[in-house]
């Protein structure tokens, strides 16, 4: 009877959390649950195994509690099954074994000293364009040392809040702008790269998490990824990029939402979550660093680095750029309520 009051709590704990993540609500303790999403429906399936096969069903509200579970089960896994290997791909796989743009993005983690692993990484991934965050003047002077010719193009913003980037590219970068969107100390990035003689617009963002000792709510993590989906819709035929640390998950409505208006592709869809933290737990793992693309691109390969000693691992890509393919992973426009609802997280 113990073990059976056990379940059923932890059946009432599942339930609360598949619910909070769908409540119009951005407070801290709200939206942190839209992390654990995969664990959580692990822990479903495991309860409703547990308690179907172990438990007698002796009324009709064991069977109620049974079918509560199992339509928890049912709308999580609707949740994360895009990013199974089970889904379709979202970014269809290169038409050639090459690429025209390969982009190393990783969070160092800016109290990490191994900064020798990360200088490493890059060198072994040789990428045409990097992207550091969580990037202090320290990691600029180790950085700086190594890259400062290999790289010639570069946009510096080392910075002792842990919201610190540091962008170096082999490519020419156009009209480089560093931007302060949302708060006068957390930087995003805004530049283009030319690929096939066109010019890309790219964007690089690592808003605050809504956790209390960083923003006790998501409302301005938000409204800057909001602000940058509502530039790319208002330029439909530019090809862009967007990347960084979104201190979100890929599965979130947030982060659903930034794809709905910007009509930008996740390269994770139908191949895995890729989950970039956190890299000291086992368990505990999610994807927050993202690399989006609008639909010229292709994708010839992604994968994680090996852990560099931060509290995130490293995300690899090898693009290719075929325009000429864009209109075969079109996604539809965003309707009239969901650039409503993008007005509405930006006010």
């Amino acid at each position: 009877m113990i073990l059976k009051t056990i379940f059923r709590i932890l059946a009432v704990i599942a339930v609360v959390l598949t619910i909070l993540p769908f409540l119009a609500a951005d407070a801290w303790w709200v939206r942190i649950f839209d992390f654990p999403h995969v664990q959580l429906t692990f822990l479903t399936l495991f309860i409703l195994l547990i308690y179907f096969f172990k438990f007698e069903r002796k009324n009709w509200k064991d069977y109620i509690f049974i079918l509560s579970l199992l339509l928890c089960f049912i709308v999580q896994g609707i949740k994360i099954y895009p990013y199974t290997p089970f889904a379709p791909y979202e970014v269809n796989n290169s038409s050639e074994d090459k690429s025209d743009l390969k982009v190393y993005v990783a969070n160092v983690l800016q109290k990490n000293k191994q900064h020798q692993k990360v200088i490493q990484q890059i060198e072994q991934y040789h990428p045409d364009l990097f992207l550091l965050t969580e990037t202090n003047q320290a990691w600029l002077t180790s950085i700086d040392k190594v890259f400062h010719e290999k790289y010639p193009y570069q946009i510096k913003v080392p910075l002792p809040n842990t919201y610190g980037m540091l962008l170096y590219s082999k490519k020419q970068l156009f009209q480089p702008q560093t931007h302060y969107l949302i708060e006068d100390s957390i930087p995003s990035l805004d530049f283009k790269i030319k690929l096939k003689n066109r010019l890309v617009q790219v964007y690089v963002i690592h808003p605050k998490p809504p956790m209390p000792q960083h923003a006790k709510t998501s409302k301005k993590r938000d409204a800057e990824m909001m602000l940058i989906a509502k530039k790319i819709h208002e330029h439909p035929n530019q090809p862009h990029v967007v990347m960084g640390d979104f201190n979100d998950v890929a599965w979130s409505r947030t982060t659903t939402l930034f794809q709905e208006v910007s009509q930008l592709l996740d390269l994770r869809k139908g191949r895995g979550f890729f989950n970039t933290y956190d890299a000291n737990s086992f368990l505990m793992r999610w994807p927050l660093d993202h690399i989006f693309v609008s639909k010229e691109f292709r994708l010839n390969k992604i994968e994680l680095g090996k852990d560099n000693h931060s509290d995130h691992f490293p995300i690899y890509t090898q693009l290719l750029f075929e325009p000429e393919k864009a209109n075969s992973q079109e996604k539809k426009a965003p309707s009239k309520k969901e650039l409503e609802k993008a007005d509405k997280e930006m006010n």
